[in-house]
């Protein structure tokens, strides 16, 4: 014979499982939010354009750019790319480095300017892992055009 405490947890089980409230994993948040948000992404936009600014192997490139709309342009592509609640206006990767003939060590010394802003602010491995799989797709569309 089941007595009432059972038969009440029962019950209360049955209905959020029903209803979509039980057993559901908690939901992790989005790569944006565990960055940090926008300005977390600002900050290492900043850095990572000063790193670029700083290297040789390819500063040359951005010799005549707009550096304040880039890091706009950036921060707000990062911040799209993760989840968040920006959106990207600029061209695409293919259209806005056409004619370019950026290399493969080009894009290289680029991600590892990256990567050292990253690894200034501690941003964890999982969350730079994700990033750098969010932003590393876009290499074809950059590198060779």
């Amino acid at each position: 014979m089941l007595n009432r405490a059972t038969v009440a947890a029962t019950t209360l089980a049955a209905f959020l499982a029903f209803s979509g409230c039980a057993m559901s994993p908690p939901k992790e948040p989005s790569l944006y939010d565990r960055l940090g948000g926008k300005p977390a992404i600002t900050a290492v936009v900043d850095d990572f354009v000063g790193n670029v600014a700083a290297d040789t192997r390819i500063n040359r490139r951005f010799a005549g750019t707009d550096i304040p709309h880039l890091k706009a342009s950036l921060v707000d592509q990062i911040c799209a790319g993760t989840g968040g609640p920006c959106t990207y206006t600029g061209p695409d990767m293919k259209t806005a480095h056409k004619g370019m003939r950026i290399r493969d060590n080009e894009w290289d010394a680029l991600v590892e300017d990256l990567v050292k802003s990253l690894d200034k602010f501690k941003v964890p491995a999982k969350e730079k892992g994700e990033l750098l799989g969010v932003l590393g797709p876009m290499k074809p569309d950059i590198v060779g055009q």
